[in-house]
């Protein structure tokens, strides 16, 4: 299959996530790509729960892979790429010390399972939300992942396999969320 991605200019690493027509759209370079995001559609105010997907520049942190499903990607940005493990999961526990943070399964707070049955963690980036100064109950668990069955998110922001790892091939180092 041949490639219809342009090079673009090598020093642009960040992408606009815009909605047109009721749709979401990540912009990046030259390239316009359908995105998923929360079933509540974007909010400035994001709190634990609310299937929104938070306003704002979203930085990518890591990748992390299902390594038993999916080929390693590649980060033009050289961020750290790490297989998911059975026991990996993420505190969604705003009453937790770890809430918003990676976990090792069991753990006694909810906690998201990252290596999930379906295949929308198979390839998973985390981003930067609310993990500076974690805030109880502003949101946990913001990735940028495959999409689910359901044709939306919990919050998350969602892109067919070969966008994402075309956008991280690129050098994608964040993304920034417009306000509707």
């Amino acid at each position: 299959m041949t490639n219809t991605y342009p090079k673009g200019n090598s020093n642009m690493t960040k992408a606009i996530l815009r909605i047109t027509e009721g749709r979401a759209f990540l912009h990046f370079r030259n390239v316009i790509i359908p995105a998923l995001i929360g079933a509540s559609g974007i909010r400035l105010d994001k709190r634990e729960g609310d299937h929104a997907t938070p306003v704002g520049e979203l930085p990518l942190r890591r990748i992390l892979y299902r390594a038993d499903r999916v080929e390693k990607p590649v980060s033009g940005a050289g961020l750290p790429i790490e297989p998911i493990a059975a026991s990996d999961g993420w505190c969604d526990d705003g009453s937790h010390p770890d809430y918003n943070r990676p976990v090792t399964l069991p753990h006694p707070a909810s906690c998201e399972k990252m290596c999930r049955d379906d295949h929308v963690y198979d390839l998973c980036i985390v981003m930067g939300w609310n993990d500076v100064t974690i805030e109880s109950g502003r949101g946990s668990a913001i990735f940028l992942h495959l999409p689910p069955a359901s044709g939306v998110t919990e919050g998350c922001i969602a892109l067919q396999e070969k966008d994402l790892r075309y956008v991280l091939e690129q050098g994608l180092t964040a993304v920034v969320v417009e306000a509707p």
